[in-house]
């Protein structure tokens, strides 16, 4: 398989078993959203607290140029364990999220 295809399938797999947690508040459901057109990958929440509707992203994947940018990450532990315990390398892990100045001073690819 080649490393696109193995990349989407971690992705999509961790992503899955994330969204599979019970988690706190229980009335917000956690979806996932997969888009192998343009590589983007998503864990979106969504319910109700009260009167205030709640729609977000909490995590945003992309695949760009063969490595894996964390656009946004909102998962406690951080997504970036997931994706290296499944076999991504941090030279192909991009934390996006992360100002390009900041990035030389994690232990992941700069772009």
């Amino acid at each position: 398989m080649d490393t696109l295809n193995r990349y989407r399938e971690i992705i999509e797999r961790a992503l899955t078993r994330i969204v599979s947690i019970p988690h706190h508040p229980a009335h917000l459901k956690d979806r996932t959203v997969f888009d192998r057109n343009s590589d983007n990958y998503l864990i979106v929440r969504e319910g109700w607290e009260g009167a205030r509707h709640i729609d977000c992203i909490v995590v945003h994947l992309e695949i760009i140029d063969g490595k894996v940018w964390i656009q946004e990450d909102g998962i406690e532990y951080g997504i970036a364990t997931d994706l290296e315990a499944a076999g991504i390398p941090k030279s192909d892990i991009v934390l996006g999220f992360q100002p390009p100045d900041v990035r030389p001073f994690t232990e992941y690819s700069v772009a």
